[in-house]
């Protein structure tokens, strides 16, 4: 009889931790997919239409979230910084400049754009690789943007085999100046510096 007590004891003991290890596993998966979705949010509020891009282009959610987060990590190791007040003056006035010769001289000037827009991104911190890898990093942080710069490179690719008329360089100048115009953040740090100092002269005088 004591045998049959412990056998049966030791039964229920089984089936109790077989409900517990059952317990903890629903809610490991539960919160899995909790944490999968939270991160599905996270990255399609970030990247925007770039996510839905990568979706399309990759086949499947889970292989485009994926090369999202190693684009989130490679360009966490850049030094991608802000433009002097300066440097930020110097770029708007070279753009307003070939800007205003777009009617003299339209295929120099969407060249001009393209180098311009190089620079500016060079100036920032982006590696000048090639241009997925470029396009790639600008979506991190850019994602509103990044296919005007997609836009106006087939442009500039299809320039220079002859093929775009006046009004498609037009297009590319409005494309490049999208970028141009987001990728142009100043140091708030330097220009409250900038600010103080101003004023203090001011009042000096």
């Amino acid at each position: 009889m004591d045998t049959m007590n412990a056998m049966n004891t030791m039964t229920t003991q089984t089936w109790i931790m077989i409900g517990l290890v059952a317990a903890i596993a629903l809610i490991a998966v539960a919160a899995y997919l909790l944490y999968q979705r939270r991160q599905s949010h996270r990255l399609e509020k970030r990247f925007g239409p770039e996510y839905g891009l990568a979706v399309e282009e990759l086949g499947s959610r889970t292989k485009a979230e994926s090369e999202l987060k190693t684009r989130e990590k490679r360009v966490e190791h850049l030094n991608i910084v802000p433009l002097a007040p300066a440097e930020a003056a110097r770029f708007t006035q070279a753009w307003n400049k070939l800007q205003g010769s777009f009617v003299d001289n339209p295929k120099g000037v969407v060249a001009q754009a393209d180098r311009l827009v190089r620079e500016l991104l060079l100036k920032r911190g982006y590696p000048m690789g090639d241009f997925e890898r470029r396009a790639a990093d600008i979506s991190v942080d850019h994602p509103g943007v990044v296919n005007n710069y997609r836009a106006a490179q087939l442009i500039v690719a299809r320039d220079q085999r002859g093929g775009a008329d006046t009004e498609e360089l037009r297009k590319a100048v409005v494309h490049f100046r999208a970028l141009f115009g987001e990728l142009l953040e100043v140091s708030e740090a330097r220009q409250q510096t900038e600010t103080v100092s101003a004023k203090q002269m001011v009042a000096q005088s």
